[in-house]
């Protein structure tokens, strides 16, 4: 698949998550604590920081992709990206295009823990919207020497006893508006086999 589709992903989970959050607080709700809970766990890991291509490398893009399995729900990002053509697929479409959509974040996500950029997260508020809850953070860095602040903002549902994120909204670009609008585009021309197709071209260049 054309890398252009999956860019803002890459750039937003490389802002989101590769991060140096501040203390948790007593008072959080629990979407907050979700979004806390992942940043520190993920940045533990980043510490690790084993040699590039070794078999510790390999265990330890294992245990990121565990984690982001609880705390990012690739299946509700892509079925809301998907819209209306969710609907029109077979269950084995279903299967693959969940099954590589999961695969290609995923594979965002270990490129990402590559960088040895740092930021600060400041967790700025928690509210209910239509059922889910949308956490509001704020990323300090800097960037060509200069200080730059980026709002990254959380979309979570309740996923049995968690919450976990189905969208991420960065300065106003979402994960889900933006597949959405590429997804529908890609599909005009070539239908949902020629998305698939890209898909699994996109994860052949990401190799194993």
């Amino acid at each position: 698949m054309a890398s252009r589709p999956f860019s803002p992903l890459r750039s937003l989970l490389l802002a989101s998550l590769l991060a140096v959050s501040s203390p948790a607080w007593a008072d959080d709700g629990p979407g907050t604590s979700a979004v806390r809970h992942a940043n520190d766990g993920v940045k533990a890991l980043l510490e690790q920081q084993p040699a590039p291509g070794s078999p510790a490398e390999k265990q330890l893009a294992s245990q990121i992709s565990t984690r982001l399995k609880g705390f990012l729900d690739v299946d509700q990002l892509g079925q809301r990206a998907l819209g209306d053509h969710y609907a029109k697929l077979s269950p084995a479409q279903r299967k693959e295009f969940l099954t590589l959509l999961r695969d290609l974040v995923e594979a965002n996500y270990i490129k990402a823990m590559r960088s040895n950029s740092t930021y600060e997260v400041r967790y700025l508020e928690e509210k209910e919207q239509d059922g889910d809850r949308l956490v509001t953070t704020e990323l300090v860095l800097t960037r060509n020497g200069r200080p730059e602040v980026m709002s990254v903002d959380y979309r979570l549902r309740k996923d049995g006893d968690k919450w976990r994120a189905f969208d991420l909204v960065t300065d106003g670009v979402g994960l889900v508006e933006n597949y959405r609008a590429q997804f529908n585009q890609i599909i005009a021309k070539e239908g949902i086999s020629g998305l698939l197709e890209r898909m699994r071209k996109k994860k052949a260049q990401n190799g194993p």
